[in-house]
């Protein structure tokens, strides 16, 4: 019996390492290359530039373009699926029957399971052509297509993470509230989810970190044009999709051009990082507070 919890400890032991060490792998090409690239380019022309051309002839290397529409993409996402997924997590802690329940959740997990590749094109021949119906000017590829099919997409995580941060809240605040007497829609919105408030933030922090590492969606449907922009009708490009254009082309390896994506990698490992660092600071702080 010792012999076998030791196998099992080994082996819990290695799979920590075989993660610590591919983090230290991925940080290390990511800097080394990046390091290669800003010695060429000045990093704050790379963070001041508003133009993203290193594929033309008049070069820029300015990634706020593409840190613009990975933010605006990121932003529809987000205002798409935080409203729709709490609302399902609030529905299916506080209304729905034990028999919708088992029912929902599976099909939740489905809709997450479904390639991104699908959710593009379903973006590109559903819902481009519906919006160009209800707003005529809107271009073949814009972000607000994409942005509403990556919300979509996020929908069973924020709804799953909101659902158990729900379903943690101590009973006895429920039962408090409808003994002072509230409705159960005052219950769920006043009382339930402010209490579960540090949950439901975490699940969007981490539902933004999804969108912003989001790739096929945008590729597909958001078009492959860098420009500094709020406007959603129009194509944009996204730090992802920049990353596939070039690595998917004719880019000689080893070239500036090509170093380009070590550097725009660089910067969205840096923005994910920050965001599951306050996720994490954030989770930390509600359960100190409640403890």
């Amino acid at each position: 019996m010792r012999t076998k919890e030791k196998i099992i400890e080994a082996g819990l032991a290695l799979a920590a390492i075989i993660t610590v060490f591919t983090t230290i792998g991925i940080i290390w090409v990511l800097l080394s290359q990046g390091i290669d690239f800003f010695s060429e380019v000045s990093i704050i022309d790379f963070l001041t530039d508003t133009q993203w051309t290193p594929l033309f002839a008049d070069k820029h290397f300015g990634i706020l373009p593409l840190v613009a529409g990975t933010f605006l993409t990121t932003f529809i996402a987000i205002a798409v699926a935080l409203p729709v997924g709490l609302t399902i997590a609030v529905y299916l802690n506080e209304y729905a029957p034990r028999n919708i329940r088992s029912l929902v959740k599976p099909l939740l997990e489905i809709l997450a399971a479904v390639p991104t590749v699908v959710y593009g094109f379903f973006a590109l021949s559903v819902i481009t052509p519906f919006l160009q119906s209800l707003l005529p000017g809107m271009a073949g590829f814009n972000a607000l297509s994409a942005g509403i099919v990556m919300g979509i997409m996020i929908i069973p995580l924020i709804t799953s993470l909101s659902e158990d941060a729900l379903y943690a809240v101590p009973k006895s605040l429920r039962e408090a509230s409808y003994g002072m007497g509230s409705t159960r829609l005052q219950t769920a919105f006043k009382v339930m989810v402010p209490a579960a408030s540090s949950g439901i933030i975490v699940s969007v922090i981490l539902g933004i970190s999804r969108a912003v590492g989001e790739t096929m969606i945008v590729a597909i449907a958001a078009g492959q044009q860098p420009r500094l922009t709020i406007n959603p009708m129009v194509p944009i490009e996204t730090i992802t999709t920049y990353i596939v254009q070039v690595s998917t082309g004719d880019v000689a390896h080893g070239s500036l051009e090509y170093k380009t994506i070590f550097a725009a990698g660089l910067a969205l490992f840096v923005f994910t990082f920050i965001l599951n660092n306050i996720s994490y600071w954030i989770k930390k702080k509600f359960q100190e507070k409640y403890e």
